[in-house]
């Protein structure tokens, strides 16, 4: 069942030149098998999945940019405190679906010539200042060594833009804040203002909706309700010396899985919605700063 309403774009990938079809069907055959079998068949299916089909990285970084913005999916080790991850590596929680449906979602509703997938790229590769966008999840489990630490300052003072999400509560926080506080480490973490030019640049994003995970969704005779475990939603971000947002934090909400259950007639349309109109604000503020 899909819907369509507003921004929401729901009839999936579209085929094109770069193979999207495919990818389309092997997300078609994960929210099969997550509905219908027991979840460790679910967990070995989606292993051999990711491993040896179309879930394969793509981390082909030989090749420029193939369309005029592509966006750029940051690979990295986490800490001790994390394990691999439910059945994919902790840095492509919502992909390929998020990913897959956003980018329809732009291609839809914006004439910008968006690449239908993300590149995976990890910091030490000079390819990373070819993408403009560099979107980072789970940065509360990330780990990176000096060269990466720095690379990442680099390419975030030479005008690259890079949005976190899905990372919650004071220990996460800490973490992702930890490796900040030397990348940035005379940058101060701030609060978006409400007149930020992010919040305008397309869409006006006054109404501050917690974006919720789809696991943190539950039915009872009320309806549909969410239950966070960290309030309240936070976006905040890290500005240069000449107040251009280097990093847009989202912090507290789960943006991706918004993205990524687009077709979910569970997961609430307004904030599918919500969350497309913040992406795609991201996405014109790093084109066009």
């Amino acid at each position: 069942m899909a819907r369509a309403a507003g921004f929401l774009y729901s009839g999936g990938m579209t085929p094109d030149s770069h193979g999207a079809d495919s990818a389309d069907r092997h997300s078609r055959v994960l929210r099969r098998y997550r509905r219908q079998l027991p979840n460790g068949v679910r967990l070995l299916l989606l292993l051999v999945l990711f491993h040896t089909t179309g879930f394969a990285q793509n981390t082909d970084t030989s090749a420029p940019p193939r369309n005029e913005l592509e966006i750029a999916r940051l690979i990295f080790d986490t800490n001790m405190l994390s394990s691999w991850g439910p059945g994919r590596p902790w840095w492509a929680i919502d992909w390929p679906e998020a990913e897959q449906h956003f980018t329809s979602g732009v291609m839809r509703y914006t004439s910008i010539d968006i690449a239908p997938d993300s590149r995976h790229i990890r910091l030490g590769d000079q390819a990373l200042f070819d993408f403009p966008w560099l979107l980072v999840q789970q940065v509360g489990r990330w780990q990176l060594n000096s060269t990466e630490k720095k690379q990442l300052r680099e390419y975030l003072l030479r005008g690259g833009f890079m949005v976190v999400d899905d990372f919650h509560g004071p220990q996460q926080w800490a973490i992702f804040t930890d490796v900040l506080d030397e990348v940035l480490h005379e940058y101060e973490i701030v609060d978006i203002p409400a007149g930020d030019e992010l919040l305008h640049v397309l869409f006006d994003l006054e109404q501050r909706t917690q974006i919720p995970g789809r696991r943190h969704l539950y039915q009872s005779g009320e309806g549909m309700q969410v239950h966070m475990p960290h309030t309240p939603p936070r976006w905040r971000g890290i500005y240069d010396a000449n107040d251009r947002l280097m990093v847009a934090i989202n912090f507290n909400m789960d943006m991706g899985d918004a993205w990524e259950h687009a077709d979910d007639p569970v997961y609430p349309l307004a904030m599918t919605t919500l969350a497309y109109r913040f992406g795609i604000n991201y996405l014109i503020y790093a084109m066009t700063h």
